[in-house]
């Protein structure tokens, strides 16, 4: 059993370890319909997920119409109610990825997780899903009081984790950015939540399926 060069393998949330655009379009589709929008199709709101549920419900509403502050501030907080409430209906892991944790679980690395989601989602997710057991930390987007690409909130997940050599994954460009203001090695996901190429994020490495990841990990130079 070839060996890996990590102690701990830490993960972004949304876009990386799960796909959540089912439960956050409905989300989405929840809040704009209170004032008479249409509903758009999950893959169409695909493209507003990435930097959390304020820019999200704004590109909604930019897109359905327009929006002013009056009416963002009076729909964050219904699509928000609405989202606590219905978390994991839709929501699945990307495929490949349970077999890829037991794999790493199996070398003894340590698993982790720092989102920018806040941690009243976050926690009750993972439970939902039946994933919390599997991660030695979970640090969530106000956790320390500050998101990636901030390094700090990957800092806390590493010593939450016992510390040692990391590799982080993740989607966006606060993943990959902070990633590198921890000092740490990174691979982008091109199948979560991109507002652009994945090239774009200039991650150390990519990965375009969790089947891909153990051998990848196992090539690392030590």
């Amino acid at each position: 059993m070839a060996s890996i060069p990590f102690d701990i393998v830490g993960f972004d949330l949304d876009g990386t370890l799960i796909d959540t655009s089912g439960d956050l379009a409905a989300a989405v589709n929840h809040a704009i319909g209170t004032v008479g929008r249409a509903p758009f199709p999950v893959a169409d709101i695909r493209p507003f997920v990435g930097k959390g549920a304020k820019v999200m419900l704004e590109r909604a509403l930019d897109a359905s119409g327009g929006y002013d502050a009056a009416l963002l501030e009076m729909l964050l907080p219904i699509l928000l109610d609405y989202y606590q409430q219905n978390l994991a209906l839709h929501s699945v892991p990307y495929p490949g990825l349970v077999e890829a944790l037991d794999a790493l679980d199996a070398r003894g690395v340590r698993l982790a997780i720092c989102t920018n989601k806040a941690e009243r989602f976050t926690i009750p997710l993972m439970h939902q899903l039946g994933l919390s057991d599997r991660f030695a930390s979970i640090v969530g987007g106000d956790t320390v009081g500050v998101a990636k690409p901030d390094p700090a909130p990957i800092h806390a997940m590493i010593e939450r984790a016992g510390g040692g050599r990391t590799v982080f994954l993740g989607d966006t460009i606060n993943d990959i950015a902070g990633a590198k203001n921890a000092g740490i090695a990174n691979i982008a996901v091109s199948f979560g939540f991109l507002d652009g190429p994945v090239e774009n994020l200039e991650a150390d490495a990519v990965i375009h399926h969790f089947d891909e990841l153990m051998p990848m990990l196992e090539r690392w130079p030590s």
